[in-house]
C-alpha cells in the first residue's frame, strides 16, 4: 500500500521544510510513504528547497496555474506514481503532519473513499467571528446541495482513494475543496470527517485577495458545479420563480379588468405574459439541460476507463451513470 503525500506550492520555500518533516514516513497500514510537491510557478527557491530536503518527486508548473489546476496536476502525477491512497495538505505548515495517519485510516478501513481534515473552526480563537460564521455558513449551504455532513468543507487537509481520485474531475481554476465535495455526493462516494489539529498562521492566504472575493468565486463555483448535477432542477426553479412572477402582474390586470378598467392596465398583462413565457422557456431549457447531464455522465464513464487502461489497470463499467462502486487497492 503506497501513499503519497501532494504539497501545491507557491513560493514557500521558508515554510516548505517544516511542513516536509511533520510528515510520518512511517504509518500503519502503510508499506511506503512518499512526497510530492507541486510547484505553482514560484518566484523563489520552493522547487530547489524541497529537492534539498529530500522530497521524492518534484513536479514544477513554468506559470502559475492556479491551486486546483496545480491540485489537479497532482492528483494525475501521484495516480502514475502508484499511489493508493493521496494525501493533499498545504505547502505553508497550516496542517498538522502527525495528523496523516488519522487521515486516512477511514480508506485503509474500507469505510471512505475521501476523507476531509476537520478544523474545528468554530472554537477556533484565532479565526475572527466573520470568518467562523462564514467558514459555518459555507459548510452548511455545502452540507445542503451535496448532501454530505463535512463540518468544514473547505479544508484542503484531505485523502482521497486511488479509485476515488480516477472517478473526480476537477473543473475549476479557483479552488477544488468544495467541488471535489459536491461531485463525490452527486457520485454516491462515501465520505468521511475527522477532526485535526492546526498549527499557527504565519501569513495570510494567497489564494484570495479579499473575504468578498472569495465568498463570490465560491458561490459562483457551487453554483456552477450544482446546476452541471442538478441542471433540470435549478431550471425549473428559475422558471417557477418566473411563472409565479409572471402570474401576479396577470392576477392584477384580472382584477382591474373585472372592475371594467382593463384598457389602462395592458402593461400588467404584457409584463405578465412575457415572465410567465420566459418561465416555460427555463423548463424546456432544463430538459435539454438534463439531457445533455446524462451525455456527461456517460462522457465521465469513458474518461474513468481511459485514465484506467492509461495506468494499466482494468477498465469495467460503472454500475450504473453516476453511481457509485469501488475497487480493491493494490496491495
Amino acid at each position: 500500500m503506497k501513499l503519497i503525500v501532494q504539497i501545491p506550492c507557491l513560493n514557500e520555500e521558508r515554510t516548505l521544510p517544516e511542513t516536509v518533516a511533520a510528515i510520518p514516513r512511517r504509518i500503519a497500514g502503510i508499506d511506503q510513504v512518499e512526497i510530492l510537491v507541486i510547484d505553482d510557478g514560484s518566484t523563489d527557491r520552493t522547487a530547489e528547497v524541497a529537492r534539498e530536503i529530500g522530497v521524492d518527486h518534484v513536479l514544477v508548473n513554468l506559470g502559475n496555474l492556479g491551486l486546483a489546476r496545480a491540485f489537479r496536476r497532482g492528483l494525475d502525477a501521484c495516480l502514475h506514481l502508484g499511489a493508493d491512497i493521496i494525501v493533499n495538505t498545504d505547502g505553508d505548515n497550516q496542517y498538522a503532519g502527525a495528523d496523516i495517519a488519522k487521515l486516512v485510516q477511514p480508506i485503509l478501513d474500507g469505510a471512505a473513499e475521501i476523507v476531509v481534515g476537520d478544523r474545528r473552526t468554530g472554537s477556533r480563537r484565532d479565526f475572527s467571528y466573520l470568518k467562523r460564521f462564514l467558514q459555518w455558513l459555507g459548510s452548511r449551504v455545502v452540507r445542503q446541495l451535496s448532501g454530505v455532513d463535512i463540518p468544514d468543507a473547505v479544508s484542503g487537509f484531505r485523502a482521497i482513494s486511488r479509485d476515488a481520485a480516477l472517478r473526480i474531475n476537477v473543473v475549476t481554476s479557483f479552488s477544488y475543496t468544495t467541488e471535489m465535495i459536491l461531485q463525490a455526493g452527486k457520485k454516491d462516494m462515501a465520505i468521511a470527517s475527522v477532526p485535526i489539529a492546526t498549527n499557527p498562521v504565519y501569513r495570510k492566504s494567497r489564494l484570495f485577495r479579499s473575504t468578498g472575493g472569495f465568498i463570490a468565486r465560491q458561490l459562483i463555483t457551487i453554483i456552477r458545479i450544482y446546476a452541471m448535477y442538478q441542471p433540470l432542477r435549478v431550471f425549473l426553479y428559475i422558471g417557477a420563480a418566473l411563472l409565479v412572477a409572471g402570474l401576479l402582474p396577470i392576477g392584477r390586470f384580472l382584477v382591474f379588468f373585472a372592475a371594467g378598467e382593463g384598457v389602462g392596465h395592458l402593461q400588467s398583462l404584457v409584463l405578465g405574459g412575457v415572465l410567465v413565457l420566459m418561465g416555460f422557456i427555463s423548463g424546456l431549457v432544463g430538459l435539454v439541460a438534463d439531457l445533455i447531464n446524462f451525455n456527461r455522465q456517460l462522457i465521465e464513464i469513458t474518461l474513468e476507463k481511459t485514465r484506467r487502461l492509461e495506468l494499466g489497470e482494468a477498465a469495467f463499467p460503472a454500475d450504473e451513470p453516476g453511481g457509485g462502486h469501488r475497487m480493491a487497492p493494490k496491495v
